[in-house]
């Protein structure tokens, strides 16, 4: 057996709400690590909205939810993981502390996430049903849900991080290896792969994973524009770790984590939106990525000019 996790982010880019990263791990034979997990799994999982008839969707968040549609399907595909994993969330802040559990004393200090504490989840009536489901299909493959973990960069901490290290992506990586120890953890001397959704133009991951785990003996597997692929072996025990061109849409983990991911920042910028919109009515909410959260701050500075907020805990550095 192995632990098969993939890691993927929502919120890199924005100007406004956090940045989350986030890992599904699986508990998986090791002769099913190069599998495609949407066939094996296809009664309980589907890849499209479509015709799920109690089924999960499991993709890449940009094809599971839109502005239109609405968290419906992310909540339904995560809530469901979370049951599975037996947690049952009754609220906004239970889903951030079930996923993050160093996020809520930083976010306690905002005030528009305030409401968190008190905001009802309320996932559909087939969750348990869905949950059951998915459980079964994975044991009927000797695979089972091993974690979900996030890691949530509220604005303030994301401006220290990124002014500390003069860059977010070394930010953003600083995540993704804490999220391998803790996969590397969850596997007790089982052999652990990462996969993680590659998202810039970056193919060379040696002297970063290096610095990271001085300790093991690090083979490049393959290097190219479409994988980066690393073997690092301590002692006896081994790690193989996968930058993945659109990992999102070709590995299954990656596409929960994915979902994850942005489920969580949803949850944020919703109770973001609540709160401006609450002291200023003719407000319009914002998903907060740079050309929006920018009309945002324009529309905040000329409509509730009495509204005031720290500027380093609302928008980005950079």
């Amino acid at each position: 057996m192995a632990i098969l996790a993939g890691i993927d982010e929502a919120g890199y880019g924005p100007l406004l709400g956090p940045m989350v990263v986030s890992s599904a791990a699986f508990e998986i034979p090791d002769e099913l690590l190069k599998a495609d997990l949407w066939k094996l799994l296809k009664d309980s999982i589907s890849r499209s909205k479509m015709r799920l008839k109690g089924r999960l969707v499991i993709a890449d968040s940009k094809k599971v939810f839109t502005p239109a549609s609405g968290i419906g399907h992310l909540q339904r595909s995560v809530l469901a993981c979370m049951k599975a994993l037996g947690h049952v969330p009754q609220t906004a802040a239970d889903v951030v502390a079930l996923l993050d559990p160093e996020a809520p004393s930083r976010l306690g200090e905002y005030p528009w996430f305030a409401d968190i504490e008190n905001r009802i989840i309320e996932p559909p009536a087939d969750i348990g049903i869905a949950a059951s489901v998915l459980a079964r299909s994975l044991a009927a493959k000797g695979m089972g849900l091993a974690a979900l973990r996030s890691v949530c960069f509220d604005v303030a901490h994301y401006n220290k991080l990124v002014s500390a290290t003069k860059n977010k992506s070394t930010v953003a990586f600083g995540a993704v290896i804490r999220l391998i120890i803790e996969a590397m953890k969850l596997a007790e001397g089982q052999n652990t792969q990462v996969v993680v959704d590659r998202q810039s133009g970056r193919v060379n991951y040696i002297g970063a994973l290096q610095l990271n785990f001085p300790s093991a003996e690090l083979t490049v597997l393959r290097q190219d524009e479409g994988m980066s692929s690393y073997e690092l072996k301590f002692g006896d025990r081994m790690l193989r770790v996968h930058f993945v061109l659109k990992g999102d849409d070709r590995v299954l983990p990656v596409a929960l984590a994915s979902m994850t991911s942005k489920y969580l920042r949803e949850i944020l910028m919703e109770s973001h939106n609540r709160y401006f919109i609450g002291l200023c009515p003719e407000l319009r909410p914002t998903a907060g990525y740079w050309k929006d959260g920018t009309r945002f701050l324009a529309d905040l500075k000329a409509l509730a000019p009495h509204v005031r907020y720290d500027p380093d805990m609302l928008v980005r550095c950079r």
